[in-house]
């Protein structure tokens, strides 16, 4: 039976991967690590598998050690990170150190155990940083420009991930994952702010509301987290070690083009202020990734359309707000 190790339990991509082993009946048991366990703990009920919590700071190798040797996972999912690119910028030592730490922590207690099980190192996009456009739709070849402190972090995790696999035979697979979207997601996280900001405004009967935003210019390559997560899952089962993949949509939306879009979802007009604060000092333009080679090996691809993904977003919220 697969034993399932799954770091930041209580995040919003492990939730979706918790709900497809569902969706399919996984026959599995799983160990949830995270720093603070779920606060809707309620919700994880889950009639396929066994699903087990465990509260633990990953920088805390002891203790990460003794819940690794007792439950001996054949497969990481390594979700846990400091996530958020700009917080990154106002913290650098915290985003680089939590997100390095964190994964080398995991890998040693893998390697020093001698575990035998798959892992999968959860990558970014922004590790590619500034790409002439000449190189856009980007694939796993481009090389690697990283911009902000984050994707400096998630740059090293790539490379001892690489180091990890190719000198001590450690079972592990990359990817390079672009922006999700979907429900559940925080509201640190621009998608997500944008739809709560909305339906805020749209709870209070307007037609029209102010939407504070940073650089509304910028292109990236939104993926629905449904399909994040199935690609993951096929990656545990057909991703060559060491090997490094990009998990992405292959298509870009502007963020004007996405206010445009939930204006027209919500019907309200949507008047743009631009907060200085939002605005970071430096960013990528344009993020639209090359999805071949993971659809070539694993047979994936998106299946939920940009307009889906953000109605359920939408329906999030309001039930949320208007519930709450």
């Amino acid at each position: 039976m697969k034993k399932y190790l799954i770091t930041g339990i209580s995040g919003f991509v492990a939730y979706h991967f918790l709900t497809y082993l569902n969706s399919i009946s996984e026959n599995c048991e799983i160990l949830g690590i995270d720093i603070n366990l779920p606060c809707d703990i309620k919700n994880y009920s889950f009639p396929c598998f066994k699903l087990h919590f465990a509260k633990i700071n990953l920088l805390d190798y002891r203790a990460l050690e003794n819940e690794l040797v007792s439950f001996c996972p054949t497969h990481i999912l390594h979700l846990a990170s400091f996530s958020s690119v700009a917080k990154s910028w106002h913290d650098p030592i915290n985003a680089f150190v939590n997100n390095t730490n964190a994964f080398l922590n995991l890998v040693e207690i893998v390697r020093k155990n001698n575990m035998k099980c798959r892992f999968l190192s959860i990558g970014s996009s922004e590790e590619y940083g500034h790409v002439p456009p000449e190189y856009i739709p980007i694939n796993e070849t481009v090389s690697l420009n990283p911009v902000s402190p984050y994707a400096i972090a998630r740059v090293s995790q790539e490379l001892l991930s690489q180091s990890y696999a190719t000198s001590y035979g450690i079972d592990i697979i990359l990817t390079r994952s672009f922006n999700h979207i979907g429900p559940r997601q925080k509201d640190i996280f621009v998608i997500s702010s944008f739809v709560k900001q909305i339906v805020e405004k749209k709870s209070d009967h307007v037609t029209k509301a102010k939407l504070h935003t940073g650089d509304i210019s910028i292109v990236r390559d939104f993926l629905d987290v449904r399909d994040v997560v199935k690609a993951y899952h096929l990656l545990f089962e057909k991703g060559i070690p060491g090997e490094k993949y990009n998990v992405c949509s292959g298509i870009g939306y502007s963020l004007r083009e996405i206010i445009d879009i939930l204006s027209d979802l919500l019907d309200v007009q949507i008047d743009i202020e631009i907060d200085k604060d939002k605005i970071r000092p430096d960013d990528n333009k344009i993020i639209i990734g090359d999805n071949s080679k993971l659809i070539k090996l694993t047979g994936w691809k998106p299946l939920i359309s940009i307009n889906r993904s953000l109605n359920d977003i939408i329906t999030y919220w309001e039930r949320r707000i208007y519930h709450s």
